[in-house]
């Protein structure tokens, strides 16, 4: 049997032609202000949103994460409205969910990730790169007990995290490989653009300088369309904070930026996007779009033989979906996220990135409360801290980025002043 995602995609095409193309396709869908139109969201305030919907996008999908959308309607009676119970009630020994408690507005390891990631740069307050993984993130994993809201108990986070983000400790504190290189070896997944929310933070309004330094930290986390991901969702919520960002733009900075199977997989699924009106009928339509490059295959817990390894056509699912769902819900958070969650597979990743995004367009207002509040008691996270923590070291980032530039620039002015040689007697 031939697995839709080893059939071989078409090449795609130049990577402006691909922007105009959707840029064409796509309606400039206005987001539904938070606030009057007078009064546009704050850094702060987008950077705590970016945040939190990333954090109840990731509780609200976790406990359908690896199911389908018929296996979600049926277990759930219809779809997936807001926070649910675990998909089995025996899930502290029911397979493949034991030991963890999914559900009940518990985030998983993908928010625990993005926290960890908001730690380095708390503590760094500068850019960060592959070096900041080995010498801050890993540390922290192994390093420091927290409440694990799936084990119901403080443990290492080292202890939850999925084997893909455990590779960084053994190849990092056992291995001492060159942290950037690290990643390679490791199987391409989503492990590292699940938590790049915070790059994109650090560098609002900059989603160039954003995908660079999401490119230099996951090297230390994975390879190929793994790390390519993880740059251009980085580069994704740094457009969002642009001034009058719309969710069709923020599609089109991520195909400018976006490279391969990725940019392929993007267009693919923001054109199939661009004609449906509703999440409810988007849900197989995107999975037909993005199944081409998909390296998983139609069974999620039953990956092909050539999945999770890397290639210059495929793409990882969630990234793409994410975008698509971004589109369909036009800014909208319940539309945008209650999409990425009945879209079943792996659901906590596509919600935790469509959440942030709409986080990042709108502001913290944008997720529901009654929401936010439920992911935070039930977890025992302050949501909100981290994005505050955020804003003022990207505020201090970009002081000194300012300085640096004015250091180059003086130093370029002079060096572009001295007049060339004359041709006689110049050699």
């Amino acid at each position: 049997m031939t697995y839709a995602s080893e059939q071989t995609p078409a090449a795609p095409d130049a990577p402006g032609r691909a922007a105009a193309a959707v840029r064409a396709v796509l309606p400039e869908v206005p987001p539904a202000p938070a606030v009057p139109p007078e009064v546009p969201p704050t850094l702060e305030d987008r950077a705590t949103g970016a945040l939190v919907g990333a954090a109840v996008g990731d509780a609200l999908g976790g406990p359908v994460q690896g199911w389908s959308p018929q296996e979600i309607v049926q277990r759930h009676g219809g779809r997936v409205s807001g926070i649910v119970g675990p998909f089995h009630d025996d899930w502290r020994t029911a397979r493949p969910i034991a030991p963890y408690h999914k559900g009940d507005g518990h985030v998983t390891d993908d928010t625990l990730m993005t926290h960890a990631l908001v730690r380095v740069y708390e503590t760094v307050r500068d850019h960060l790169d592959a070096y900041d993984v080995a010498d801050h993130l890993v540390p922290d994993l192994i390093g420091t007990l927290r409440w694990i809201p799936e084990l119901e108990a403080e443990a290492l986070p080292l202890q939850r995290i999925f084997l893909t983000e455990k590779w960084i400790v053994a190849r990092l504190h056992y291995g001492h490989a060159d942290p950037r290189e690290a990643g390679v070896g490791n199987i391409v997944n989503c492990g590292a653009a699940m938590y790049m929310t915070p790059v994109g933070v650090v560098n609002a309004g900059n989603p160039d300088r954003a995908y660079a330094e999401a490119l230099d930290i996951a090297g230390a986390h994975q390879a190929s369309y793994g790390r390519e991901a993880a740059g251009v969702f980085a580069a994704a919520v740094a457009a969002a904070f642009i001034p009058d960002a719309t969710a069709s733009s923020v599609v089109v900075h991520a195909l400018r930026l976006a490279k391969d199977g990725t940019r392929a997989a993007i267009e693919a699924v923001c054109e199939a996007a661009s004609s449906l009106t509703d999440h409810e009928s988007a849900l197989e339509p995107l999975r037909a779009a993005v199944a081409p490059f998909d390296t998983v295959g139609p069974d999620y817990r039953n990956p092909s033989l050539g999945a999770r390894r890397p290639s210059r056509l495929h793409a990882v699912e969630e990234l793409p979906v994410a975008l698509g769902m971004l589109l369909i819900g036009g800014g909208d958070f319940r539309s945008t996220v209650l999409g990425a969650v009945n879209y079943g597979r792996d659901c906590d990743s596509i919600a935790t990135m469509s959440g942030a995004l709409v986080g990042a367009l709108r502001g913290a207002s944008a997720v529901p409360a009654e929401w936010s509040e439920e992911v935070a008691r039930a977890s025992r996270l302050d949501l909100q801290a981290p994005g505050t923590t955020l804003a003022t070291v990207a505020r201090e980032i970009f002081t000194r980025d300012r300085s640096r530039a004015r250091t180059h620039e003086q130093a370029f002015t002079a060096i572009s002043a001295i007049p060339a040689m004359a041709e006689t007697g110049g050699r």
